[in-house]
């Protein structure tokens, strides 16, 4: 393996330069004013318990994403918002404007990270992993991560809960909006609007988008489009009904592989709906019930490079149903839930061959049409006692997959102080074995004796403010995985996967950021993972990622920020990867024209200024510098 020790202490020099700088910061009572809009300690997070709940009594290792710097930062897709996050890992397929990507939480698989849009799941049900390129980034209010198993409020979860809160539906009857315009080399281009407003008593969210790109390196082409609708109904003083409605399909097209003679392209087209109605039953007791349908469609194209003929062509076809009931009861000491899920889901997977694979004896055409059923209960409480909250938890998962799973946690955080919280939990989570994997694909045999992969979790962590000059949030974690899902057949045979992995991850993670002074401020975070898996022979790797960035803000007409990601991925010298730089990201944001009922910006990114190398196959190499400018008109 790679050590990428000179790396890492370069990482750890910028992170104590940072560190010094900023006891250098005077602080004026306009600043302070700055600090404390600048830490809501408040702010109030759903995913945790799935009710609302204070920052301050979360237990759980969480970080908060606005729609304010996803705006700042130009993202087009979840996955270039959730690189700049702390503990995430960020794998993309080439970097292209609108490249999918696997996403792995302090170490996990990209299969035991759960991704919700306002909690309905969104992983695909074949291989378990989510496809982030096809959620439209304008509609997104804020994205709530959990780093850690969170299996006892949502299930099947054992690395993570990356939770989409949606934007709100409107409240004035005076419409309100923004329309959005960029575009960039390679002829790319992202264009959307969104409108918001009350008609009469019913409030309305609406978005429409579209994107494309000729590809920024070796013709990688991307085409999407995009709809969402939100209408919320007071049905009475207390009681709302809610009513969503979704459609997005990317296209893609990966680019080629000539080591492997292959060229491949990929539709994703999703529709989903939901149903939601919240009411007061008491002073201290309310419900809240909702239903969704979500059908996902994946297909993908292999051809021949050389000859153009088919090499394998497979076909991914999803529906599942379901539903979520819960109470919730709030007083001066408890906010308890009492929940359940439950849930539908069927899968048509088809894989049709070329005449290559037929030729070493795979069939012309194969299929099959695995589905799960999934029902759960679960409940925890929020115990608040002065300066100590204590968030016990339990939930019991049962499928016909894999049956049942009983998941307890239990969490406590205490407030240091005016500006300190620490916190502590431990939890048991788990994932439930991939639908490819008991129901067998081509290549790959079943096994449907498959138990779920487990883990207990133990976290830990603190927060502060510092000398009122810089916030200081720093975790430790350990996760201990058994029956990890690992392939036990000879390599000259079909894939067959058995619970016989046992890996331990152990690491910390570090976030810095300052104050403005002259309107400047820093921020860094780090994360560091320690990966070993326990099989005939102990292996172990490291991986280390690091995000800095400068950011100007006159808080009037004019923002810009400088952003630096780095991920060491401990990869093999065979896999020919390279990830030795920084990629470095210019966002520039100016007001051109402001109004009380209008504001126009222009904004410009510059992508990885100094042309660096990031990828994980040297295949599919990241683009090199690339330039866009658009314009943002909110009214």
């Amino acid at each position: 393996m790679k050590t990428g020790v000179p790396s890492f202490f370069l990482i750890f020099l910028i992170l104590n330069l940072l560190f010094s700088v900023s006891f250098a910061f005077a602080q004026s009572e306009e600043e302070m004013r700055i600090l404390r809009m600048f830490y809501k300690e408040d702010e109030l997070v759903v995913t945790p318990t799935r009710t609302p709940k204070p920052v301050s009594q979360v237990a759980e290792n969480i970080t908060v994403i606005t729609a304010k710097e996803i705006e700042e930062m130009n993202a087009h897709t979840l996955a270039e918002v959730l690189e700049r996050a702390t503990g995430l890992f960020v794998e993309f397929f080439g970097h292209d404007f609108g490249s999918d990507a696997n996403i792995y939480i302090q170490g996990s698989d990209e299969n035991h990270v759960l991704l919700l849009i306002d909690g309905m799941p969104w992983n695909l049900m074949n291989n378990g992993k989510p496809l982030v390129n096809s959620i439209p980034v304008k509609i997104i209010r804020h994205i709530e991560i959990i780093k850690g198993p969170a299996s006892s409020s949502w299930g099947s979860s054992l690395g993570g809960v990356i939770n989409v809160v949606t934007k709100d539906a409107g409240n004035r009857t005076r419409p309100g909006g923004m329309v959005s315009a960029s575009y960039g080399e390679r002829d790319t281009q992202d264009y959307s609007i969104e409108v918001s407003g009350k008609a009469g008593n019913v409030g309305y969210y609406l978005h429409a988008g579209r994107q494309y790109s000729r590809g920024l390196r070796d013709e990688r082409y991307f085409k999407s489009n995009s709809f969402y609708s939100k209408i919320n109904i007071p049905v009475s003083q207390g009681t709302h009904f809610m009513l969503t409605a979704g459609y997005t399909e990317p296209r893609i097209n990966y680019g080629d592989l000539p080591a492997l003679d292959l060229t491949s392209t990929a539709l994703s087209r999703a529709f989903f709906a939901t149903a939601s109605l919240s009411a007061d039953i008491t002073e201290f007791l309310s419900f809240e019930a909702s239903v969704y349908t979500l059908k996902q469609k994946f297909v993908q194209n292999n051809n021949e490079l050389s000859t153009g003929d088919l090499y394998m062509d497979a076909v991914y076809d999803e529906d599942t149903t379901g539903g979520s009931g819960k109470f919730i009861w709030r007083d001066k000491m408890h906010t308890a839930v009492v929940g359940a899920d439950i849930s539908d889901g069927h899968l048509d997977q088809t894989i049709t061959a070329g005449r290559f694979l037929q030729s070493f004896g795979a069939p012309g055409t194969s299929g099959t049409t695995p589905g799960i059923e999934k029902w759960a209960v679960f409940a925890n409480d929020t115990i608040t006692v002065g300066r100590f909250s204590i968030t016990p938890g339990i939930r019991l998962d049962h499928n016909n997959v894999s049956g049942d799973f009983m998941s307890p946690s239990l969490g406590a955080t205490y407030k240091l102080g005016r500006q300190t919280i620490l916190r502590a939990s431990v939890a048991r989570g788990f994932t439930i074995p991939l639908l490819i994997y008991t129901s067998g694909a081509l290549y790959i045999d079943p096994n449907p004796d498959l138990k779920p992969e487990k883990v207990w979790s133990y976290q830990a962590g603190v927060e502060s403010w510092v000398s009122d000059y810089f916030h200081v949030k720093a975790a430790v974690f350990h996760h201990n995985m058994k029956d990890a899902l690992v392939d036990a057949a000879p390599p000259t045979e079909n894939a067959l996967y058995v619970n016989e992995g046992n890996i331990k991850r152990d690491g910390m993670e570090l976030d810095i950021k300052t104050v403005p002074f002259n309107n400047i401020s820093l921020k860094t975070g780090f994360a560091y993972v320690h990966k070993r898996l326990y099989l005939e022979e102990t292996t172990s790797e490291d991986n280390y990622a690091c995000n800095l960035a400068v950011r100007y803000d006159d808080n009037s007409s004019l923002s810009a920020q400088l952003a630096g990601n780095y991920i060491w991925w401990d990869r093999p010298s065979e896999d020919k990867a390279k990830y030795n730089t920084f990629i470095w990201e210019l966002n520039l944001n100016k007001t051109i024209y402001s109004t009380d009922a209008m504001n126009s910006k222009f904004f410009l990114t510059v992508h990885n200024i100094f042309n660096g190398s990031h990828y994980t196959l040297d295949q599919r190499k990241n683009p090199r510098r690339w330039v866009e400018a658009g314009v943002r008109l909110s009214f």
